[in-house]
């Protein structure tokens, strides 16, 4: 009897085993089926260098001579036993590799980022020059260099890109928070410190971000290093160009980098009140509880209009790429400077990076709120007549054309440009109409100026003197935004 029990049990342990291991192998073989569907679908561009396990990458940094290097530099200067620096670089590598996954980025990603940038905005891709893009190498490395306007920047140029290349960005420590965390590594995204100079994480830093440019990864980086406060584009960082451009000195590198400029603009940013906030008062900057609080409302907030079908969207988003810019080509016209030490290089890396940010500037696409609110501002009154207004706008849409800027719906006239703006500005309560003219109420002067200010490097000057009025004499204590300036940067946590 016993035999028969025993000869039973181990039937269903086989049976057991059998169907474990078949479902394993057909869960395996959906998600492959799942992984190429999803490539084919997209037609993407994919870097095989992303698909490396994460472990294989760590051990390559970690054997990294250059690491090596800093790692016992790092213990004569802080007399720190090499165990103690190592595990520092470990952890270093855990904080900033990320693991791509195919199916989060173009399942999940994909189709969260269409629904909500199709929800929110109306969305529009242009490019400046096609023809350069495309006559790109296809083995060649191309870095999208970008104004950071919003925290939905990375969701609008991921989805706008999605159909051609996954891009890897770099992200701040701001999103290092569960569940933010894992989905931005699980799309290939890798983490940096802001304003933080202890060397041995830069070498760290630096080492795998060469990693990633030798390998053709596709990377996405915005240029000023935080978001903007004021509207206007803020001071190219050059932490993260300098460690990619100095790739090109590898001499097994072989390829070119090409930094392609991507200028976007919004009709309404959705963290504007915030962003100037700080600007307008110093002492109102909210604690993170707070800004969690007022994300957690705001989301609450229209989350119930979509549910009572009176969710509106917030107008255009546009993005806009420039002519891509070769760093070999550079280079080798600057004479070769990315192999000079870091004291004597870094100032030609600025120009580099005041070079590509002027290109950015140049190719930010011009929305009708911002044009508006330019033109509105540009009396220095408070109430401006319509006709005036009509005047100002056409003036500088023609002025835009001249110059070849991006103007999103080149073929609108004033008074439709006007007529758009004005859905905008009603719905937020920025300024009232007022007889036959507008009237730009006080407290939402700010909110004005901070559209107006990203684009204001691409309209003339010069302001035409309007007809008296006792409503348009210039207030000096109407709020306004003050200069941003940046905060100090942090040392070493040594």
């Amino acid at each position: 009897m016993w035999i028969v029990t025993a000869a039973g049990v181990v039937a269903a342990v086989g049976t057991t085993l059998w169907v474990v291991r078949t479902t394993r192998q057909a869960i395996r073989h959906w998600f492959r089926r799942a992984v190429l569907r999803a490539v084919h679908q997209f037609e993407v561009r994919l870097e095989r260098h992303k698909l490396v396990n994460r472990h294989a990458i760590r051990e390559e940094l970690l054997r990294d001579a250059v690491i090596e290097d800093a790692i016992r530099e790092f213990c004569r200067e802080h007399n720190t036993p090499e165990r103690k620096a190592r595990a520092r670089v470990s952890a270093y590598i855990d904080e900033i590799v990320p693991f791509f996954n195919v199916l989060s980025y173009y399942r999940f990603g994909y189709n969260v980022s269409r629904v909500l940038a199709n929800m929110l905005y109306r969305v529009t891709s242009t490019y400046q020059d096609r023809e350069a893009l495309n006559a790109i190498p296809r083995n060649d490395v191309v870095v999208y260099l970008m104004n950071h306007r919003s925290n939905a920047d990375y969701v609008i140029v991921a989805y706008v890109l999605a159909r051609g290349v996954s891009i890897s960005y770099a992200v701040g420590e701001w999103a290092r928070t569960w569940p933010l965390e894992y989905i931005f590594k699980s799309f290939g995204s890798y983490f940096i410190r802001r304003r933080y100079r202890e060397r041995l994480y830069h070498t760290v830093l630096e080492r795998y971000v060469q990693s990633i440019t030798r390998n053709g990864v596709t990377q996405g980086i915005f240029l000023e290093g935080g978001l903007s406060r004021d509207g206007a584009l803020r001071p190219a960082k050059i932490g993260l160009l300098d460690h990619i451009a100095r790739t090109v000195t590898d001499p097994a590198f072989t390829r070119d980098i090409w930094l392609v400029p991507v200028g976007l603009n919004y009709d309404r940013v959705l963290e504007d009140r915030t962003l100037i906030r700080e600007l307008v008062d110093p002492a109102a900057r909210p604690g993170r509880l707070r800004q969690f609080t007022n994300v957690l409302q705001y989301l609450g907030w229209n989350a119930l209009r979509l549910l009572t079908g009176n969710l509106r969207r917030y107008g255009r988003v546009a993005v806009n790429f420039g002519t891509p810019l070769s760093v070999r080509e550079w280079e080798r016209s600057q004479g070769h400077v990315l192999a000079l030490p870091r004291e004597e290089r870094l100032p030609h890396v600025q120009r580099l990076a005041d070079h590509a940010l002027d290109r950015i500037g140049a190719v930010i696409p011009v929305t009708s709120v911002p044009l508006v609110s330019a033109a509105l501002l540009s009396f220095g009154e408070t109430l401006v007549g319509r006709a005036d207004l009509l005047d100002r706008i056409d003036d500088y849409q023609t002025h835009l054309r001249d110059r070849d800027a991006k103007l999103v719906h080149a073929d609108y006239g004033a008074e439709e440009t006007l007529d758009r703006a004005w859905r905008t500005f009603r719905m937020r309560r920025l300024v009232a109409r007022e007889g036959g003219g507008f009237l730009i109420l006080p407290t939402q002067r700010p909110l004005l100026e901070y559209y107006a200010n990203s684009i204001r490097h691409l309209l003339p000057r010069r302001q035409r003197v309007s007809e008296p009025h006792p409503a348009r004499d210039e207030d000096d204590s109407l709020p306004r935004l003050r200069a941003w300036t940046p905060p100090p940067n942090r040392g070493s946590r040594a």
